[in-house]
């Protein structure tokens, strides 16, 4: 039998009011916690204030919304499933010959809508917010001291120091990453005060500070001075330049590509921001992995028992997937295994578990 279009409009109708419900109760919990745990590691701060801290609370909370996605997929689709099984709505459905994988096309339907929107809207805002934060962070929190960027035009650094901060910007950077070509160097004193311009034919990062070799110096009202070396401190090294650049939770998912394309280029790893980059790809997939996992209850009719027990286990799944997303996503990050395996993972196991889990429950 075919499925109504009344019927289907209905159960997506159903879901998605679920969805939305679930999505509120998720904000107010992870704002309440997110808030508390600030406010501890502000509470030595006098400069970040209370409403400042509720500022980096709900800039951070799109980022960790986006993370707990799979799981309002899931609960909402146990949620919705339960009710629809609890008023024998799926008895009915059945009764007239509706097959399970017909009832469950309009949730599933909704559910990849969702994750493409997610990838395609709600990512782009949840990073820019959340590069916000980081900022805030920084400056009340962290204190963390380097910022770098990189671009079609090169790198560009910035330092903070005692007295103030300096930016550098390099075109050229050798494939050793440690090294930069062609330096430009404006140090400042204080907030914003200009105290020194330095030209410099290339800068070697040592532990402790850049070594710039061939340098001209020009300060404002005075003659240019070169020098053979010139030191600027860093509390950069190394071994951790690379994380100084912006991690992928920062990145839009549309401007990923790019940057790894520039990261690449100069010699920077890009796996995290790789495997990051498939991982929301893939969203829309797990989202409907979710969904058949959430179905396995609503085969069951209620007056045989054991509900309960296939909620529990859905949740449980759900978990299982979260931990495996995470695992796999180290292991990708670290080389460990492919960039394409450790991304589509997941979603893959989501959707055969799920696959296998409703014929088994329709077909026996």
């Amino acid at each position: 039998m075919r499925l109504s279009p009344i019927f289907a409009r209905y159960m997506g109708r159903q879901y998605l009011q679920w969805f939305l419900g679930v999505i509120l109760v998720m904000a107010t919990m992870i704002v309440l916690f997110d808030l508390m745990e600030l406010i501890r590691r502000t509470a030595s701060k006098p400069d970040a204030t209370f409403d400042i801290v509720v500022t980096m609370s709900l800039l951070r909370l799109p980022d960790l919304l986006q993370r707990t996605f799979p799981f309002a997929i899931l609960f909402a689709a146990i949620l919705a499933f339960w009710r629809f099984n609890r008023n024998h709505e799926l008895v009915v459905a059945r009764a007239a010959g509706v097959s399970a994988w017909q009832f469950m096309l309009p949730v599933l339907g909704l559910a990849f809508a969702i994750g493409v929107l997610a990838l395609a809207v709600f990512n782009p805002f949840a990073a820019a917010m959340l590069q916000r934060f980081e900022f805030l962070e920084s400056r009340y929190i962290s204190g963390k001291s380097s910022f770098a960027d990189l671009s079609e035009t090169g790198l560009w650094l910035r330092q903070s120091t005692d007295t103030g901060h300096y930016i550098i910007h390099a075109p050229e950077i050798a494939q050793n990453a440690i090294e930069l070509r062609r330096v430009i160097v404006f140090v400042f004193e204080g907030q914003d005060r200009f105290a020194m311009r330095i030209d410099a034919g290339a800068a070697r990062l040592e532990r402790g500070s850049w070594l710039l070799a061939d340098a001209r110096l020009a300060r404002p009202g005075g003659q240019p001075q070169r020098v053979a070396e010139h030191r600027i401190p860093t509390d950069l090294t190394p071994e951790n330049f690379s994380d100084s650049f912006a991690p992928p939770q920062t990145l839009s998912f549309w401007s990923l590509p790019g940057f790894i394309d520039v990261l690449e280029k100069a010699g920077f790893p890009a796996l995290r921001h790789k495997v990051y980059w498939n991982m929301r790809l893939v969203d829309p997939i797990l989202f409907c992995g979710m969904i058949l996992l959430a179905a396995t209850m609503s085969l069951r009719p209620t007056r045989r028992g054991g509900t309960s027990m296939l909620v529990v286990g859905g949740i449980l799944i759900g978990f299982a997937i979260f931990v495996v997303s995470d695992v796999v996503f180290a292991l990708g990050a670290s080389a460990r295994v492919p960039v394409e395996l450790a991304a589509w993972a997941p979603a893959t196991i989501a959707c055969l578990l799920g696959a296998a889990a409703v014929f088994h429950l329709e077909d026996g």
